[in-house]
């Protein structure tokens, strides 16, 4: 059984991102299944900090794509998700390559969700470990 209540497919989320903070940091959702959600992102100069290797605020930007793309996925139209907190665990250090992120949810409540993100290199070693909590709000443009 899916967790998603709202259909969508990996293009329709790619050409979301266009003219966006994922766009520029090279983000592509990757892989969509009945419970998690998973993107790309490249491990290139746009992504490093100072020393070469990158920077724990991109992979904080990736997990909190993830988190809050999937959790509005996981509500009917007249609902929204907005991050209320996020924390991260960088684990590894990466300098080159690609990272892949992948969302699952712990919590969907009606009020709160709570995901957990966890963003592996490209030999599936852990990168950083992040979670992610969001509020769900009424739409109050669709409510009548």
């Amino acid at each position: 059984m899916s967790i998603w209540k709202k259909e969508f497919d990996l293009t329709s989320l790619n050409e979301s991102s266009a003219n966006t903070l994922v766009e520029h940091l090279g983000i592509e959702y990757s892989h969509v299944d009945s419970e998690s959600l998973s993107a790309t992102m490249p491990v290139e100069a746009k992504t490093h900090q100072p020393l070469g290797m990158l920077h724990g605020g991109a992979s904080v930007v990736l997990a909190e794509t993830l988190g809050s793309v999937a959790a509005n996925m996981c509500v009917d139209d007249s609902r929204f998700c907005v991050g209320l907190d996020i924390n991260a665990n960088h684990i590894r250090a990466v300098r080159s390559g690609v990272v892949i992120g992948r969302a699952h949810p712990l919590h969907i409540g009606t009020t709160t969700q709570v995901w957990q993100i966890e963003i592996t290199d490209e030999r599936k070693r852990l990168v950083c470990t992040s979670r992610l909590t969001v509020a769900v709000v009424k739409d109050k443009k669709r409510v009548e």
